[in-house]
């Protein structure tokens, strides 16, 4: 695995990305199990969230990673 002298490595945002987005699906199931009362519909709103949101959050890591500010 390749480290950058400064910041994170690609890998290490992404497997950030994929923890986060595991306990966010958990927290989206139940949320959406509680609002519809179907486990099927709840279960499809949080595979979907799934893909977009590990998505989102590894190039929101990224652009963070490039910022100097606060470092």
């Amino acid at each position: 695995m390749r480290f950058l002298t400064q910041g994170e490595a690609h890998t290490r945002s992404f497997i950030k990305a994929v923890s986060w987005r595991i306990t966010g699906s958990i927290d989206t199931f139940v949320i959406s199990l509680f609002v519809t009362g179907k486990f099927g519909l709840a279960g499809t709103i949080a595979g979907v969230e799934v893909v977009t949101k590990i998505a989102l959050y590894y190039f929101h890591e990224r652009v963070w990673a490039i910022i100097p500010w606060g470092k």
